[in-house]
């Protein structure tokens, strides 16, 4: 079993400190979150999506992206994927992300899908997301860096069946699947194996992280709401010994990424319990 980690999931961390903490817990990949640290944000403490210290500027200069890579060398591990928030259509910035992809020696990025709230209709956002892809398909050969979809939440591809339909039209060669249950838990749930049966050689990546659902009362008890949130690895909705065996099931042999944001451990407890806990259920002789 490869394993990876997305520094969103590791903010307090430098990325020399990430790359060592990766290497003592046994985690080979490195993937890098590309994302500037919005104004102000400095002076707050870490946190996943704002000051994030183990993010490559997107305005930085080469030679700053260089010190990713550098760092990932000096312990040993692999820079596996530049991951960045990109707009669906913006060539110009996925093209820099896969330039900066190259410059570290990565294999893949992110590409960006239209989000979904109901105000745009689904089919019009789909023949968007289809012409981009389609384009990012040859930048992706230009610099033979491959364009990954996630299965996310709040997108027109929350669903293994529903990121298919996107990347379908396009080369897995150059095009294929970041495969996230976690996401699945707020939306997008359908059988693992076969959604993983489906996606076939799209399937390129996946993100290891868990989540459920908090009931809410309404104060006289006569109804209540859900909510989603992230829980730790072991103690969410995902049944992460099945997700392995369904995936041995389909022959994968790529990366699994650890995405957590229950904030239960430090970021270096959470990898090295990451660590154990994935070798521990894929070698769960119920599921071997």
């Amino acid at each position: 079993m490869k394993m990876s980690v997305f520094t969103v999931a590791t903010p307090d961390l430098q990325p020399e400190q990430l790359a060592k903490a990766a290497a003592d817990a046994g985690i080979e990949g490195i993937e890098w979150r590309f994302k500037e640290i919005p104004p102000g944000a400095e002076e707050e403490q870490p946190s996943f999506w704002r000051h994030n210290q183990c993010s490559m500027d997107p305005g930085g200069t080469e030679q700053d992206w260089l010190r990713f890579k550098q760092a990932a060398e000096l312990h040993g591990r692999q820079s596996i994927a530049v991951v960045p928030y990109l707009t669906c259509g913006d060539l110009a910035e996925t093209e820099k992300v896969m330039r900066a992809a190259k410059l570290v020696g990565a294999s893949f990025i992110r590409a960006g899908i239209p989000a979904y709230n109901r105000s745009v209709n689904y089919n019009e956002l789909y023949e968007q997301a289809v012409k981009y892809l389609l384009e990012v398909e040859d930048l992706a050969a230009a610099y033979d860096v491959k364009a990954l979809v996630e299965t996310h939440h709040n997108t027109i591809a929350p669903s293994a069946g529903l990121t298919y339909r996107l990347v379908s039209h396009c080369s897995p060669q150059h095009v294929g699947v970041l495969y996230d249950p976690g996401n699945m838990v707020h939306e997008g749930y359908e059988n693992y194996r076969m959604g993983l049966e489906l996606l076939g050689p799209y399937l390129a990546h996946v993100h290891v992280k868990n989540g459920g659902y908090r009931k809410h009362p309404s104060e006289d008890g006569s109804e209540a709401t859900w909510t989603g949130e992230w829980t730790p690895l072991a103690q969410g909705a995902v049944p992460w010994r099945q997700v392995i065996q369904d995936l041995k099931s389909v022959g994968y042999d790529g990366y699994f990424g650890i995405e957590d944001f229950s904030g239960t451990y430090d970021s270096t407890e959470m990898l090295l319990r990451f660590a154990e806990q994935m070798k521990q259920w894929s070698e769960d002789k119920q599921f071997a």
